[in-house]
């Protein structure tokens, strides 16, 4: 039987307007330290997003989300940050911040694979359902 492992996660946010802090969930960030995980998935409904911000720079957005990830897998072009241990990188990006992207509180629990955790945690905090989406379509 396969042991059960701490791990912790945080929602990776669009933040249009920081000083009004209304948000919309793009992806999430989880890290393992037991079995030497750091990943992150993302995903931009552009629609929503420019539905919720008109004027939003998706390429911004883009950008941001890209260097994230460059950060999460140690990759040369994130910069000095990525080439810091794992669990530091994890820090540096959930730490809080006034900027367009940015992560909700870190949350905390168990698991037995850490990748199958964090596609559960992005389907069910970032990725809209049907009945999600008929009240988005309400709304517009």
């Amino acid at each position: 039987m396969k042991e059960s492992n701490s791990f912790e996660y945080a929602v990776i946010r669009t933040v249009p307007r920081v000083e009004r802090e209304e948000f919309l969930n793009v992806g999430v960030v989880l890290y393992c330290r037991n079995q030497k995980f750091l990943k992150a998935r993302f995903e931009i409904d552009e629609k929503r997003l420019s539905a919720f911000s008109p004027n939003i720079n998706m390429m911004q957005v883009k950008e941001y989300l890209i260097a994230f990830q460059q950060i999460c897998e140690g990759n040369e072009n994130g910069g000095p940050i990525a080439r810091l241990p794992m669990a530091e990188r994890f820090r540096w990006l959930t730490a809080p911040r006034s900027t367009i992207l940015q992560t909700s509180t870190v949350h905390s629990g168990l698991c037995i694979d850490a990748e199958e955790k964090l596609n559960k945690l992005f389907q069910r905090l970032v990725v809209i359902n049907e009945t999600d989406n008929l009240v988005f379509k309400d709304l517009v």
